[in-house]
């Protein structure tokens, strides 16, 4: 026998998302919760908290579901194309939120300062990118981009890519970043040899590169500070 599903109506008022938020804030509820809010309906068989749930099961977790794409999303029973742009919406809401900086220029002064710059942006993704930070002398970010997204285990990139987009920004430096959708940041063979690659153009340009980090899940590893550049 099925267990029974229960509509947001049957849900005791105190009980149902919107209103914990309101009571108790965000950070108390669940991610069901936070997604069923984002759904704002079920459908006429099941409440929003139960598709919410539902939906968390099938994707398998919360790391696929921020890489997903509205016609991934609109895959799943009860998806169609109003709730799959507003989960693409709230999450490319919070993406951009984890971006935000103060208004005065971000100063690279250690790995670490690039790790927070670009943690939240890479750690979810399920195929490789890899982006370059353009610095000016005073290691300001001037400019940002994603010059490749590879696949699940491999990002190609050449140096001319880096170095071209490099120049046009007038770039006193760079810093490199990649993904591991696996989320364990340990440095490959093909990671290490590529940075020695951009190390070596960078000192013909005249551009230095500062870094290489890879981004694991909530974790990073810097080839400089591992001797690797």
């Amino acid at each position: 026998m099925e267990p029974q599903l229960y509509m947001l109506r049957d849900i005791p008022h105190q009980e149902r998302p919107r209103e914990r938020m309101l009571q108790y804030g965000a950070s108390a509820l669940s991610n069901a919760e936070l997604l069923a809010i984002l759904l704002r309906t079920g459908t006429k068989q099941e409440s929003a908290i139960h598709l919410a749930q539902r939906i968390l099961q099938q994707v398998g977790s919360m790391r696929r579901l921020v890489d997903m794409s509205a016609e991934e999303l609109m895959a799943i029973k009860g998806i169609g194309s109003a709730k799959a742009v507003q989960l693409k919406a709230g999450i490319e809401l919070g993406q951009r939120l984890a971006r935000t900086r103060m208004d005065e220029p971000v100063v690279i002064r250690s790995p670490r300062d690039a790790a927070d710059v670009l943690m939240e942006q890479l750690r979810y993704l399920q195929k490789e990118h890899f982006v370059c930070l353009f610095l000016n002398t005073k290691n300001h970010i001037i400019a940002q981009e994603t010059l490749s997204i590879g696949s699940l285990n491999a990002s190609i990139v050449h140096p001319r890519e880096v170095f071209r987009a490099a120049i046009k920004r007038s770039s006193a430096s760079i810093l490199c970043a990649h993904n591991h959708p696996s989320g364990d940041p340990a440095p490959s063979p093909e990671d290490i040899s590529l940075t020695s690659r951009l190390k070596e153009a960078g000192e013909i340009v005249g551009i230095e590169v500062l870094d290489h980090l890879i981004i694991g899940d909530g974790e990073f590893v810097s080839l400089k500070e591992q001797g690797l550049m």
